[in-house]
C-alpha cells in the first residue's frame, strides 16, 4: 500500500486526501491550523459568509422599487454577523474532518517540514511516506510601511474581530480581494475609500465587467482613488491614515490591507528534498502537480498558479491521480470558472478578450445588458450583462463574462460549454425557463449565429 503524506489540510490537500483514499492509498494529512485551511478558515468561507448579509442589505435597499416598504432602515449588528461567519468556518472545518475520518485518513495537528523527499516531521515525530503532496497555502502579504496590529490597521484574516461596523474603512487594493471587501462594506453601510494603483479598479478582468462595477461602486457612494499608491499607514487618536506616494492623505477609522499573498514556503525543508521554487517564492510544478523532485506534488496558492480553492482541489486531486495511476486530465487554466462575489458578481470562463487579441485568433463577441431580461427586471436588476466570445467559421465557444447577481451559478453553463467545445448554435438551441437570467446566455449565443 502506498503512504501517502500531505502537508496542509486546504481545499488542495483534503481533497486529495479522499481522491488517495478511494484509490487505497495510506493517507496521513498535516494540518496546523485545522482542517479546511485559511480557505474555510480565515478567506473563502468567512468572506463569501460576510458578504451574503451585505448583499441582503443591497437588496433591502432597492425593496421600494419591487413595492415592499420597510418601516425603518435595515443594518447589520456586525458583531452578530462575525459571530455567524466564524461559526460557520468552524462547522464547516467539522465537517471536513468527519469525511476524513470516516475515509480511514489520519490526521496530525502540528507544523510539518521534509526531512528529504520521502520524510514528513512533525514535532519529534518522523514519519517516512512514498510520496509527499505540499498544500501549505499563502498568507497575507503586508508592508513595512504598514503594518496590521489586528484593531485599526488590519488583513483580510483580521477582519472578523470587529465588533462594529467601521466608520469608514480605507481599502488598499483593487483586486479581486480589496474589491470584494470594498463592496462588502459598502454593502454593510460603512463608508469605504478605495486605494487602487491602477487606473481602473480590477486591472486584470474584463474591461467592460470592471467599468461598470467601478460604476456601481461610486453610484454607492463608495471613494474610488484610482492611480493612487500606498505609502504607509498609521494609527491615529481616532484611526488610522493612510499616506499616499504623492503625499496626499486619506483619514478613516480602519484600514484593510488587500496587497497580495505570500505562499507558506518557507522553513519547510524543501531546499533540501529537492523542490524548486521560483523567484517569488512558489513551488514550480507542471500540469499534474508533479514539483521537480521525484515523489514530491505540489496544489493550491503555494504553486501561485491560479489562487482558487477550486484550481487547488482539481491540482490536488490531479497529483493523486496521476501517482497512484488513475486516469489523468492534466490541468487546463483555459477552462477555469471563476467569480469575484462583489455586488453584482462578475463570473468568469474561458478566454478573455485580451488572451484572444494577444493570441491573434480570428473571434466575434456579443454582449447583452441584462437590463432588457424580463425576469432581471421582475427583479429590480439594472446592473450586468452576459458576454460571449466564440471562434470566428467554427463558431466554437471559447469563453464567456456574466455581471449579475449569483453570476456564480449563472457561469455553469458557458462553463460546459468552453469545457466540451460546444458551438454557439448548441448552446442557442439549448431551452432556457422563460423568464430567467439564464436566458441571457442563449439570446446571447443566438447573436453570434452565422449563416
Amino acid at each position: 500500500m502506498t503512504h501517502v503524506g500531505i502537508i496542509g489540510g486546504g481545499p488542495g490537500g483534503y481533497e486529495a486526501a479522499l481522491v488517495a483514499a478511494r484509490l487505497g492509498a495510506d493517507v496521513t494529512v498535516v494540518e496546523r491550523d485545522g482542517l479546511g485551511g485559511s480557505t474555510v478558515l480565515t478567506d473563502c468561507v468567512p468572506s463569501k459568509t460576510l458578504i451574503a448579509t451585505s448583499d441582503l442589505l443591497t437588496e433591502v435597499e432597492s425593496s421600494a422599487e419591487l413595492g415592499v416598504d420597510v418601516p425603518r432602515e435595515a443594518k447589520a449588528d456586525l458583531a452578530a454577523v462575525n459571530d455567524r461567519v466564524l461559526t460557520l468556518a468552524k462547522a464547516q472545518s467539522s465537517d471536513i474532518a468527519q469525511r476524513l475520518e470516516a475515509s480511514g485518513i489520519e490526521m496530525i495537528a502540528g507544523s510539518a517540514r521534509l526531512d528529504g523527499p520521502k520524510t514528513i516531521v512533525v514535532d519529534d515525530r518522523r514519519i517516512d511516506v512514498d510520496a509527499v503532496l505540499l498544500a501549505t497555502g499563502a498568507h497575507p502579504r503586508v508592508s513595512p510601511d504598514a503594518q496590521p496590529d489586528g484593531a485599526r490597521i488590519l488583513t483580510w484574516e483580521q477582519v472578523y474581530n470587529l465588533r462594529e461596523l467601521p466608520e469608514h474603512m480605507i481599502v488598499v487594493g483593487s483586486g479581486v480581494t480589496g474589491a470584494e471587501f470594498a463592496s462588502a462594506y459598502n454593502g454593510l453601510g460603512a463608508q469605504v475609500t478605495l486605494v487602487s494603483s491602477r487606473e481602473r479598479v480590477l486591472p486584470g478582468e474584463d474591461a467592460d465587467a470592471a467599468s461598470l462595477i467601478e460604476t456601481v461602486f461610486t453610484r454607492r457612494g463608495m471613494d474610488v482613488m484610482s492611480t493612487s499608491r500606498m505609502a504607509s499607514v498609521e494609527r491615529t487618536d481616532g484611526g488610522v491614515l493612510v499616506t499616499l506616494t504623492d503625499g496626499r492623505t486619506v483619514a478613516g477609522s480602519h484600514c484593510l490591507l488587500a496587497i497580495g499573498s505570500i505562499p507558506n514556503t518557507a522553513d519547510l525543508g524543501l531546499e533540501s528534498a529537492g523542490v524548486a521554487l521560483d523567484d517569488s517564492g512558489f513551488v514550480r510544478v507542471d500540469r499534474v502537480s508533479r514539483t521537480t523532485a521525484p515523489g514530491v506534488y505540489a496544489a493550491g496558492d503555494c504553486t501561485g498558479v491560479l489562487m482558487l480553492a477550486s484550481v487547488a482541489a482539481q491540482q490536488g486531486r490531479i497529483a493523486m491521480s496521476h501517482l497512484l495511476g488513475d486516469a489523468v486530465h492534466p490541468l487546463d487554466l483555459e477552462k477555469v470558472s471563476s467569480n469575484i462575489f462583489t455586488s453584482p458578481e462578475i463570473a468568469t470562463v474561458g478566454l478573455s478578450q485580451q488572451k484572444i487579441d494577444e493570441r491573434g485568433l480570428h473571434s466575434d463577441v456579443a454582449m447583452l445588458p441584462l437590463s432588457t431580461n424580463a425576469r432581471a427586471k421582475m427583479q429590480g436588476v439594472h446592473d450586468g450583462f452576459v458576454k460571449l466570445f466564440a471562434r470566428r467559421g467554427g463558431e466554437v465557444v471559447l469563453g464567456g463574462v456574466v455581471v449579475s447577481p449569483r453570476a456564480s451559478e449563472l457561469i455553469h453553463g458557458i462553463s460546459l460549454a468552453v469545457s466540451a467545445s460546444l458551438t454557439v448554435d448548441q448552446v442557442a438551441d439549448a431551452f432556457t425557463v422563460y423568464p430567467s437570467l439564464s436566458g441571457s446566455v442563449a439570446e446571447v449565443a443566438r447573436r453570434l449565429h452565422r449563416a
